[in-house]
């Protein structure tokens, strides 16, 4: 029991400090790799190798080419309070590295055994290791820097059951690393699982999990992380614009690789965002990415994309959480919108035909097109089904679904006369005699609400009653008309927006539905011919507004080898 004359508030001894300091940096393998790396990629490392140890609770080690330390830096940098990269407390608002060398290390140290072997270019190099008494001893090493943490929060129990199971612990950290490994694509990086102690007390063995080239390309980057579909159905991209926040303005540059449509997850984690070099999953860019890529995702799906975003170092702040995972921005918004733009461009100019699968067992290889030509140079060559248009383009052959690419002109064309962006209105053709359509009353009530747009998009409707509308015209985009009940589906896409430019464009999407060719319209050469060529005048001809493929490949090789014959050509 407590008396008056106690004291409550005390000042904490230092190792007390440095254990709650560990506690709010390391709070799980995953962070100590974080840090690891990061220090690595500061230290000017071409190449990085993670090996860990199960959970890696068991064994961390980053090893790396960097610069490396002298023997008077490495025993100091295990130290609190000591790094390599901050001056002092003004160069906090404008630091362009990815952490302060050093600053980890103790906090690692506190919640493990650490082991640091270093050389900066010198005949030897230095081992410092912090177990219960720290070490410094000479050691050999070629320049660069190993550092090596066993036995995580083995004085942490509480700590230590937080953690999820092996596999998931593990998949965080193989995570953490490939979003490293994708962001910076002129590093090679490599990750090691070693599951037995006799691997990790020797060093040797383990799996490899990736392994990536270090050449530069966010191609290669993502060949290594994932395979070679996805690098093969992707596009590089980059761009530059500049924004304005508070009337100071800074350029900000976007680049990475977008996978086409046609590759998709249920999450959005496959979208690895990095700014200023820092690699973490910013849902503020991550939405922006998904929003450039707009219609062209099926409906519930997410993209596999790298983006990374530069800008002037006072224009972001790391350090807004204690584990690196958040970065806030300065023009948040204007920043989003370039991200947005710059995917959305890339993929408008991208070649997005899906590569088609033959039943054969065949690889099949999405070639990049010239994309000014779109479909120029291609010919009509027959139908399959009275729903497939065939087609000739070189050493391909085109596949083209007639209903989703007739959707995806009239939607655009749609898009384009409600916009204002043509003085040719929507086509609209009278119902002689008009039609009565009844409507529930949230719908009679949506169509007084939207009387103009209705108006504009070729509908002329009109009161008739109750909860009932005389439909005198309908629109018919490309000669087609649709049927007065459309009326319906328009005002409940009306009805379901989440506002005035989200209802007008689900609107047009499901409008651009019931004009457009079905299965078992046949069609002529000419008209099929026609129909292709409106494709390639589309802004996104490679699938429909709902996000289904318009138009698939399939390559020469694929009957070649399915034939087991020589490519031949006809002169």
């Amino acid at each position: 029991m407590t008396t008056e004359t106690e004291n409550r508030v005390r000042a904490l001894d230092e190792e007390t400090v440095a254990s709650i300091a560990a506690g709010e940096v390391v709070t799980r393998p995953e962070d100590v790799v974080v840090e690891l790396v990061e220090n690595a990629l500061d230290a000017g490392a071409t190449r990085v190798r993670v090996t860990v140890g199960g959970d890696g609770t068991r064994l961390l080690r980053v090893r790396d080419d960097g610069r490396g330390m002298s023997e008077a830096d490495a025993a100091l940098a295990v130290e609190r309070h000591t790094t390599s990269k901050l001056d002092d407390h003004a160069e906090l608002q404008t630091v362009s590295t990815l952490g302060f060398r050093g600053e980890a290390l103790p906090s690692i140290a506190a919640a493990g055994t650490l082991e640091l072997v270093t050389n900066d270019g010198g005949a030897r190099g230095t081992r410092v290791t912090v177990g219960p008494e720290k070490r410094v001893e000479p050691a050999g090493r070629a320049q660069g820097t190993t550092v090596e943490v066993r036995d995580l929060f083995a004085e942490m129990p509480a700590r230590k059951r937080s953690l999820a199971s092996t596999r998931a612990e593990f998949a965080r950290i193989s995570d953490a690393v490939s979003r490293y490994a994708l962001a910076r694509p002129d590093v090679a990086f490599s990750l090691v699982h070693e599951t037995d102690d006799a691997g990790a007390a020797n060093g040797r063995g383990g799996r490899e999990v990736f392994s990536t080239s270090g050449s530069g390309d966010y191609a290669d980057a993502v060949l290594g992380v994932y395979d070679r579909d996805v690098a093969g159905r992707s596009s590089t991209f980059t761009a530059e614009q500049p924004v304005d926040d508070d009337g100071e303005t800074a350029t900000v540059r976007v680049e990475g690789l977008l996978a086409h449509p046609s590759v998709t997850r249920a999450r959005r984690d496959h979208v690895y965002t990095a700014v200023n070099g820092r690699a973490f999953p910013s849902e503020t860019l991550r939405r922006a990415v998904v929003a450039g890529y707009g219609e062209l995702l099926p409906d519930g799906r997410a993209p596999v994309a790298v983006v990374c975003v530069s800008l002037p170092p006072s224009w972001c702040d790391h350090n807004v959480h204690p584990a690196k995972r958040e970065v806030r921005l300065r023009g948040r918004r204007e920043i989003e919108r370039v991200v947005r733009e710059a995917v959305h461009d890339a993929l408008s100019t991208a070649d997005l035909r899906r590569a088609a699968e033959v039943a054969m067992d065949l690889d099949s290889t999405l070639e990049p097109a010239d994309t000014e030509s779109r479909f120029a140079g291609v010919r009509v060559i027959g139908q399959f089904r009275d729903l497939y248009v065939l087609c000739e383009a070189d050493d391909e052959l085109l596949v083209v679904d007639q209903h989703a690419a007739h959707e995806r002109v009239n939607y655009e064309r749609l898009r384009a006369a409600t916009n204002g962006e043509t003085e040719v209105p929507v086509e609209s053709v009278d119902v002689d005699p008009p039609a009565t359509v009844s409507l529930s009353p949230a719908q009679a009530a949506t169509a007084d609400e939207w009387g103009d747009e209705l108006d504009r998009l070729g509908y002329a409707v009109e009161s008739f009653g109750g909860a009932a509308v005389r439909v005198r015209a309908v629109p018919a985009p490309m000669g087609r008309a649709a049927t007065p009940e459309s009326v319906r589906d328009a005002l409940d896409a009306l009805r379901g927006g989440k506002s005035s430019d989200d209802a007008v464009d689900r609107l047009l999407k499901d409008l651009a539905c019931h004009p457009s060719l079905k299965a078992g319209d046949e069609l002529s050469i000419e008209e099929a011919t026609r129909l292709v060529d409106r494709l390639g005048e589309c802004e996104r001809p490679y699938a429909c507004p709902h996000g289904r493929p318009t138009v698939l490949s399939i390559g020469e090789e694929a009957f070649v080898r399915g034939f087991e014959r020589r490519a031949t050509r006809m002169d």
